[in-house]
């Protein structure tokens, strides 16, 4: 069993999404120490200027605060809270786009009910994109696994829990610290995760093509069709088993 983890992102980007279809199960690692100036409360979607950050303002909290624990900040003037200058933004630069009327009303409910946890907010907006994009994988929160131990120790603590054979991981932060030789002696392979993005029609064409943007960028130009364009983009991309017998 290939399992992948990773912490929860408010808008997900492709490469994010392609990796929970990659595995069989995905693990939302909510108990690890919040990383501020990350993708846990913001992402970019494109704009007539260019790429433009969505963030979601964040209570202050000590250094050391959990995931699952960070508040969202709801304050200031009903005019300029995050919500409705998010959804603002959205209509302004998407509701020209082909499909934004077959999403608005799921994107008007994210961006109009009350949140207080950004975990809540996270988990729901991952629901939202597995739903649209057609991955039917199941999802657990690390913190219901008890794991232990820091970076390695704790991807073998996860794969044990979970009886993995396989972790499937990002090119990020971890491919400094993951030790395989550890791993393979716990019998657990290690598949790196390579992603070739789509290129797709975008709103601003002048602007050219922006990589990595939240993937409503790609579901709100391209509907339906944006599951089949990640698909495809897996599909060229270097497959799991692949990748796991070079490491072997």
């Amino acid at each position: 069993m290939i399992v992948a983890a990773h912490q929860p992102h408010f808008l997900p980007w492709l490469g994010y999404l392609a990796k929970v279809a990659a595995c069989d199960l995905f693990v939302v690692m909510d108990d690890l120490q919040y990383e501020a100036q990350n993708f846990q409360n913001r992402n970019r979607v494109k704009i007539n200027h260019g790429p433009s950050w969505l963030t979601v303002p964040l209570e202050r909290g000590p250094q050391n605060e959990l995931i699952r624990d960070k508040g969202i900040w709801n304050g200031g003037s009903p005019k300029e809270h995050w919500q409705r200058r998010a959804l603002q933004t959205l209509r302004i630069h998407y509701g020209s786009a082909r499909y934004w009327s077959t999403y608005a009303a799921e994107l008007t409910e994210v961006f109009t009910r009350p949140w207080t946890r950004l975990l809540d907010l996270d988990l729901h907006m991952l629901k939202l994109h597995l739903e649209w994009f057609e991955i039917r994988k199941p999802v657990l929160l690390a913190s219901s696994l008890g794991l232990s131990g820091q970076k390695t120790d704790r991807i073998e603590a996860l794969c044990r829990t979970v009886s993995a054979t396989t972790y499937l991981s990002g090119r990020g932060g971890s491919s400094g610290y993951l030790d395989e030789s550890q791993l393979a002696r716990a019998g657990i392979a290690v598949a790196w995760q390579r992603f070739q993005h789509p290129i797709y029609p975008q709103r601003y064409s002048s602007r050219g093509f922006l990589t990595h943007l939240g993937a409503i960028d790609c579901l709100l130009n391209c509907g339906p069709d944006a599951a089949r364009l990640l698909r495809d983009a897996m599909a060229v991309s270097a497959p799991v088993e692949a990748v796991q017998a070079a490491v072997r």
